[in-house]
């Protein structure tokens, strides 16, 4: 299936090669129309002809103002956003940033009685949406939300995750995140490469980090969602095809702290925009397809402080370990909704009942990996988030959990065997 944006035809009478040619002052311009009947919805082609598009695309900018797009998170963890317009001195940085405010009636974050809900910025990144030629970016603003007295709402998640980073910045935490997507037709039920209403005459396998027209789809959008990370000043460090067809992956970090979140979560907003263009529908739920033997989608998450990089770093990774396991179920509640579908001990997981932890074993909880063992120092992979879990809990859990000075049971490691 061909991904890219495809035009519409642009219908010329036959009557039009005996019209009289235009003025020589009128500048003609190219022929361009919507079609009169409803736009469609089609699985990769654009409803809108490109070449109207474009027209409006290449108009120039004013030199002394740019676009901010603001992006936060809704009350269900999905990004949204709207636009305003700012002097270029205001984007000098994210203080200079002005504070805005949006309808929290209509995105379940406020009453309708008291609606107001203000945006504070905290992350600048350029907008690989419109981009511009003449020395000025515009931009994407990460931005989290208060009420107008100034205290963080309840779907604040990122206030949340600050109280836990707030006093170890000595330790230089960084995060690495798995992000798993998988990509469907517009009909919400055809996962890309599937036959609609039926299952893939192969199972899972030839997918994974795959190659060819038989095994991979979605490889335009993933392709152009790594551009536009990396033009946008994300810390985007690959990509590839995951396990099931239609299941993509994308992996942001290292980074630091609450940064993590803001990274990943503008990722999504742009994951998302790719999409819109491409006229392909993604979702993150941890398991789309709960029939058949398919793999789920997860944000597997690698940890590592200092403490962690430097040598005899491998006895701080196992204390962290052995605390995550102590407040097992603390963590699964705050790892993703659907998460029970995905964590059954089968297709690269553990339980979600039982906490493990292994060397290079991915059937369990938490993953040491061969390097690490072998150096004694680096980090380690938590892999029960979802695919659908909020970064910024994730992250800040993960970092109040380590830095805990108390006494816990020591887990032994899961053999291979046991997986």
């Amino acid at each position: 299936m061909k991904l890219s944006i495809a035009a519409f035809a642009v219908a010329v009478g036959a009557a039009s090669a005996f019209a009289p040619s235009r003025p020589a002052l009128v500048p003609s311009r190219a022929a361009t129309s919507l079609n009169a009947e409803i736009l469609s919805k089609k699985t990769g082609t654009s409803a809108l002809d490109p070449t109207v598009i474009d027209r409006f695309a290449s108009l120039p900018y004013p030199e002394d103002v740019l676009l901010a797009e603001y992006v936060w998170v809704d009350a269900v963890g999905n990004t949204r956003s709207k636009t305003r317009t700012l002097p270029v001195a205001k984007a000098a940085s994210v203080d200079s940033l002005p504070k805005w405010n949006f309808d929290g009636s209509s995105t379940d974050q406020a009453p309708g009685d008291d609606s107001e809900v203000i945006l504070k910025p905290q992350r600048i990144f350029r907008d690989p949406f419109r981009p511009r030629s003449d020395g000025v970016d515009n931009i994407l603003v990460m931005c989290d939300t208060y009420t107008p007295s100034g205290e963080p709402l309840p779907t604040n998640t990122r206030a949340i995750a600050m109280k836990s980073f707030e006093g170890n910045d000595d330790e230089e935490t960084w995060f690495g995140l798995e992000q798993e997507f998988t990509l469907f037709n517009l009909d919400e039920q055809t996962p890309l490469g599937w036959p609609k209403g039926g299952m893939p005459s192969r199972p899972q396998g030839p997918y994974y980090c795959s190659v060819g027209p038989e095994n991979n789809f979605g490889r335009h959008v993933t392709e152009s969602h790594y551009k536009a990370c990396l033009y946008a000043g994300i810390t985007i460090s690959g990509t590839n095809g995951e396990v099931m067809p239609g299941q993509q992956e994308y992996q942001v970090g290292p980074c630091v702290g609450i940064d993590a979140g803001d990274q990943l979560m503008m990722s999504r907003y742009i994951l998302m925009r790719v999409c819109e263009d491409f006229q392909v529908y993604c979702t993150l739920h941890p398991k789309p397809i709960t029939e058949g033997d398919w793999n789920g989608a997860g944000m597997h998450t690698n940890v590592s402080t200092k403490k962690m990089r430097e040598e005899g770093g491998l006895a701080d990774i196992k204390a962290a370990i052995n605390k995550l396991g102590a407040k097992h179920q603390e963590h699964i509640a705050v790892y993703g909704t659907g998460n029970e579908l995905r964590l059954t001990g089968k297709h690269e997981t553990a339980s979600i009942d039982q906490f493990s932890y292994g060397v290079a074993n991915r059937g369990a909880s938490v993953r040491i990996g061969r390097d690490t063992e072998a150096e004694g120092k680096g980090y380690f992979e938590d892999r029960r988030p979802s695919s659908n879990a909020d970064p910024y809990l994730v992250t800040g859990k993960i970092m109040a959990t380590i830095m805990e000075d108390v006494e816990v049971p020591e887990i032994a490691a899961l053999n291979k065997a046991e997986a």
